[in-house]
């Protein structure tokens, strides 16, 4: 087909000739595949009829020469042959024996047929090969069933061809006439079918010469160039209109009716000449909707259509008449303010363009709420072209963006550095997030009282290729409250939930924890991309995940918060405010907000062997828990003695580095199975005090803290930054022990002030120590610790005495 249409269209005929051409081809390829195909009809069924034939005759030879070859009488067995000498088609004719040996034979061809002819198929008795049948029949006994010969017949098919020969001339013939009839009534009737299109043809040439498109074509009565006609009559009428609607696609936005680029361009440069005559600044300002994607990916283009439309009234609508916005694209607008006095005026239009925005749009019954950043540039301040003054203003809202959206910035060259920069760092880690440079370490949560582990918390690294491992504060802050973040977030849920169902299936079954953002958090689609997640592992229960919010986060609309943390506890995933106590409202969060669990911030945890604050908030924050049947965590558990002053405040959940560092994926089942609890953990756990015990306990952790601190520095080289402890008596943790103490009154008066004594001789003497030591006498201050250990000594002593009697 292809190869017809390259012929026809390549030759210069008109449509008459083609129609003919057409015509003809047509039907000379149908008679010739009609008579290829009685021909070979023709062949097949004379070639059948001659080896039917054939075989008919081998088969009365085969019976009148069976007693001939059974008595070995070769003269009756030629006679029997030499009878073929009358049929043309037989070139030869034999006899064989049993053993396929010639017994008898009628040759025109004189070729050695001393031996049967081997056919190559087997079990076939006839064959064709180059122009010859090949046949042969079984000679049997009329009694018996075995074969004791063979008549073999080798035909010519020459007379057969020949009769075919004649065949085909007469089909050629045949064809030849009915092609001359064909182009004879061809001819004829194709003046009747393309005068009408020639007529077409015709006032389509005046049309194109005159720009006429008053000229119309007379109907035909045939249906299909009836038709044609009144499709062309009807486009002749509907061009004009079209130019028009053309030129006006060329400068409008076809969705939204405002102007396009190409018109905005036009604008801009009657503006900027306007501002130039008039001495007066022109705001070039770009615009671009937050967070709209979602609402195209999951409520479809239609309803993204309609939000577009009512965001261009919106924002014509906010503006002045003489004012021009366009619509650069997508969800991108942009606005040409002329005529501007002051910074006042364009912030105030700018105001009213973000606020009009802001309103909910009502669209199909369902309530949207969307919001624009804007930047803006002013000319002549900033001079430069369109497309500098463009790029100027895209980078001024891509600031806007970063300050938390729904907001506007004026451009500034040197802030814009800086923004710059940091949108280089939040590329490379989106790119880090595309080419899976970002991984999870787990770091585990033990009971200190049973030894067992119960859960990890998910925590994220990057793998640079060039700076190798970067802890999460060194580029998470760089994309708080972009959308980088959420993609972040959603991506270390999956990973989570991936990892558990791993270690499900090598009967690793604990939860696993992942931190959430406030921004993340507060996304609208968070829910519901969370729920979608949980449903890719059906064999991971719910609960096994826990979502840890920064108590931070909680800070802006608690009532919000709390939606959101319901929604998520509907799914079955367990919630933890994370770093309590670092906020500002703690109550307020531990009493309005549903969550599961409360974390201890580990600044607290690590500081509150050395800073009566740090316990005292690690110990209010235990309580509180308590108090609000909240189960609490503690990290930044370092060493047995925080662990050991922890279980004494009631807090039995703990992680940290003196349990384990976090740890990839492939590390924790070998961990897991080698993993040995905390003896002095679990045997105070198990180990029934009373409240005189435990306070005698936490004082001796709090005093041992102490000495040890101070001695392993004094035995250090002088340096700077040495991590002394509380050199003054009046604000040590023992101090503030002994004050609570004797406003409890549950220990003896003297016994208190004996203690309270012993402690000012330690401080004292260490105080000395130190002084030395500050001085340079390294040595005198490393000898004088004997003092102290005798001091120290003392204060154990009375400290052993008073516990055996409450232990009693």
């Amino acid at each position: 087909m292809n190869m017809a249409n390259n012929y026809f269209s390549g030759r210069k005929v008109t449509i008459q000739s083609k129609l003919v051409q057409i015509i003809v081809t047509v039907t000379t390829v149908a008679l010739l595949l009609s008579a290829t195909l009685f021909t070979l009809f023709q062949l097949r069924e004379y070639r059948q009829s001659m080896i039917e034939s054939l075989t008919s005759t081998a088969s009365i030879t085969a019976e009148n020469v069976q007693a001939a070859v059974w008595f070995d009488n070769k003269r009756d067995a030629n006679k029997i042959l030499t009878e073929f000498s009358n049929d043309s088609r037989i070139l030869t004719a034999a006899i064989y024996t049993e053993e396929k040996k010639l017994f008898a034979a009628y040759d025109v061809s004189n070729k050695n047929i001393s031996t049967l002819f081997e056919f190559t198929e087997q079990g076939r008795r006839y064959q064709l090969e180059d122009g010859v049948l090949h046949l042969y029949q079984p000679i049997t006994l009329r009694a018996e069933s075995s074969i004791v010969g063979y008549v073999y017949l080798k035909a010519t098919l020459a007379p057969l061809y020949e009769q075919l020969k004649q065949n085909i001339m007469v089909t050629a013939l045949i064809v030849l006439s009915v092609l001359i009839v064909a182009v004879f009534i061809t001819t004829k009737l194709q003046k009747l079918i393309s005068a009408p299109i020639l007529r077409l043809l015709q006032a389509t040439e005046q049309v194109k010469e005159n720009k006429d498109y008053s000229i119309r074509v007379d109907n035909t009565e045939y249906l299909e160039i009836k038709k044609l006609t009144e499709g062309f009559n009807s486009m002749l009428g509907e061009i004009q209109s079209r130019d028009e609607h053309l030129q006006r696609l060329a400068l409008y936005d076809e969705l939204t009716g405002i102007p396009n680029r190409s018109l905005f361009i036009d604008h801009f440069h009657i503006a900027i000449a306007h501002s130039k005559r008039t001495k007066t600044q022109l705001a070039v300002c770009f615009l671009d909707l937050d967070n709209f994607k979602p609402i195209n990916d999951n409520f479809g283009h239609d309803v993204g259509d309609k939000l577009l439309i009512e965001v261009a009234k919106r924002i014509s609508e906010s503006v002045r008449e003489e004012d021009t916005v366009s619509r650069q694209g997508g969800d991108e607008f942009a606005i040409l303010l002329g005529d501007i006095q002051s910074f006042e005026q364009y912030e105030q239009s700018i105001d009213r363009v973000v606020r009009a925005v802001a309103k909910p749009y009502k669209i199909d019954n369902y309530v949207h709420k969307i919001t624009v950043s804007a930047g803006i540039t002013l000319y002549p301040s900033d001079d430069g072209d369109i497309d500098t003054l463009m790029r100027h203003a895209d980078q001024a809202m891509y600031n806007a963006k970063l300050a938390g959206k729904h907001c506007y910035h004026l451009f500034n060259a040197q802030y814009n550095q800086k923004i710059i920069q940091k949108r280089h760092q939040i590329e490379e880690i989106e790119q880090a997030l595309i080419r899976n440079q970002l991984v999870l370490f787990y770091q585990p949560k033990v009971n200190m009282v049973t030894g067992d582990i119960f859960g990890f918390e998910a925590l994220i690294r990057w793998i640079h290729p060039e700076k190798g491992l970067i802890l999460p504060l060194d580029f998470l802050p760089v994309i708080e409250g972009v959308e980088l973040e959420n993609q972040i977030g959603d991506w270390v849920i999956n990973q989570a939930l991936m990892q558990l169902e791993v270690w499900q299936s090598q009967g690793i079954n604990l939860e696993v924890s992942v931190n959430i953002s406030s921004h993340h958090l507060q996304s609208e689609l968070f829910t519901i991309n969370l729920e979608n997640t949980l449903s890719k592992y059906p064999s991971i229960e719910s609960k096994l995940l826990q979502l840890e919010i920064l108590e931070s986060s909680a800070l802006g609309d608690l009532q919000a918060i709390s939606t959101i943390i319901e929604a998520c506890k509907d799914l079955g995933v367990n919630i933890a405010l994370d770093d309590f106590g670092t906020g500002y409202s703690s109550l307020t969060h531990m009493r309005r907000l549903p969550v599961d669990n409360i974390k201890i911030d580990q600044s607290f945890v690590r500081g509150m062997l050395d800073d009566p604050s740090d316990y005292a908030i690690v110990n209010g924050v235990i309580g509180l828990a308590d108090s609000f049947s909240r189960s609490v965590i503690a990290e930044g558990v370092e060493t047995t003695e925080h662990g050991l002053v922890l279980l004494i405040s009631g807090c039995i959940e703990a992680q940290g580095y003196g349990i384990a560092r976090p740890m990839p994926a492939k590390d924790v089942p070998e961990w897991y199975l080698s993993y040995q609890p905390n003896l002095d953990w679990m045997e105070y756990g198990n180990e029934w005090l009373t409240v005189k015990e435990d306070k005698i306990k936490l004082f001796n952790l709090f005093f041992e803290r102490w000495i040890n601190l101070f001695e392993t520095n004094i035995n250090r080289l002088p340096q700077n930054g040495l991590d002394w402890p509380v050199m003054d008596s009046q604000y040590c943790q023992c101090h503030h022990w002994m004050k609570r103490a004797k406003q409890e009154q549950q220990f003896d008066g003297t016994w208190l002030n004996s203690l309270l004594s012993l402690h000012e001789d330690v401080h004292r003497i260490a105080n000395d120590i130190l002084y030395a030591y500050e001085k340079g006498e390294i040595e005198l201050a490393r000898n004088d610790l004997s003092h102290l250990h005798l001091a120290a000594d003392k204060v154990r002593s009375l400290l052993k005495q008073v516990y055996l009697t409450v232990s009693e």
